[in-house]
């Protein structure tokens, strides 16, 4: 932590941990100049580093515990692992061998693995029919990240779901705007599918997705180009596939691998022999059992 002096005032650059902030707020008489006995350095400089440490220990033990009995109250088989710290510079994604076109690196690079040696794994999720409030509330229970593709037939009667998964930390995706073969169709059919989808998203989320996954996994040269026209970066596709009883694996090995993203769908018991809830308990299993953590796809695409 470096302290600036400006225009009379102590500010606070930090470039260490909390301890070395309230330690440097404690040294540089800046907790009694600012703000008085009732302001963040006054109370750190009465609690002192020790006491601010032991803080900080206790809300760590409070959000684990609080972790803890939420793998009870959800019934998973293990507590998930943690994901390490986020890059601090994003791997470089290309595309996977067999899966460009044409138009090669020029393109949004299509991938079904984000280059890391972690071992680590991303959880995106498709369509958008079931909108069950009880997967929301458990997985914002037990901070498990994933991410969303979305298709606006399918969405667009109930914005508000998405909205609060929003606000919860899910980044939402474009999966077209209803779902069609896209190969079949040509160049401008295929923008209004993705490009009016991005539009539709930015409306009602405020915020257009950088990220677009072609329904069933198909695309060609326009569906590359088609995207980028209209602000994508990355069209992440997957490497296994996530149901409530069972997985599906892209390689041969039937294994997890450092980086591969892993596809579900918003659905229940309609389609699925269970729910929502089921299909995380599920993949959380495997994943855990494999000694694997989920971590957020846009952290490091």
């Amino acid at each position: 932590m470096r302290l600036v002096r400006q225009k009379g005032k102590c500010r606070a650059k930090i470039v260490g941990g909390a301890l070395g902030l309230v330690a440097a707020l404690l040294a540089s008489g800046c907790a009694a100049e600012d703000g008085g006995a009732g302001s963040p350095g006054a109370q750190a400089a009465k609690k002192g580093p020790a006491g601010a440490l032991a803080d900080y220990s206790e809300q760590l033990r409070h959000t684990e515990a609080a972790r803890l009995a939420a793998v009870k109250k959800w019934g998973l088989a293990k507590p998930p692992l943690l994901a390490p710290p986020v890059p601090a510079v994003k791997p470089k994604i290309t595309n996977r061998a067999g899966f460009e076109t044409d138009g090669g690196d020029s393109l949004p690079p299509v991938f079904t693995t984000v280059p890391t040696k972690d071992k680590i794994v991303f959880l995106t999720i498709d369509d958008g029919a079931e909108k069950d409030p009880t997967f929301l509330k458990m997985m914002q229970e037990l901070r498990i990240p994933y991410s969303a593709f979305l298709s606006d037939y399918l969405v667009k009667n109930d914005h508000e779901y998405f909205r609060k998964m929003q606000g919860l930390g899910v980044t939402l995706n474009n999966h077209t705007l209803n779902h069609r073969y896209l190969p079949g169709l040509s160049y401008e059919e295929q923008r209004h599918e993705i490009c009016d989808q991005q539009d539709k998203i930015g409306q009602w989320a405020g915020k257009r997705p950088r990220l677009f996954r072609p329904p069933y996994g198909n695309y060609n040269e326009d569906t590359l180009k088609a995207a980028q026209s209209c602000g994508i970066k990355a069209a992440p596709l997957w490497a296994e596939e996530a149901f409530t009883d069972h997985m599906e694996w892209r390689e041969w090995d039937r294994d997890l691998h450092p980086g591969d993203i892993i596809l579900s769908h918003f659905r229940g018991r309609e389609d699925w022999n269970g729910t929502m809830p089921d299909m995380v308990r599920q993949v959380m299993k495997v994943i855990t059992d494999k000694g694997y953590a989920v971590a957020r796809l846009e952290d490091y695409v």
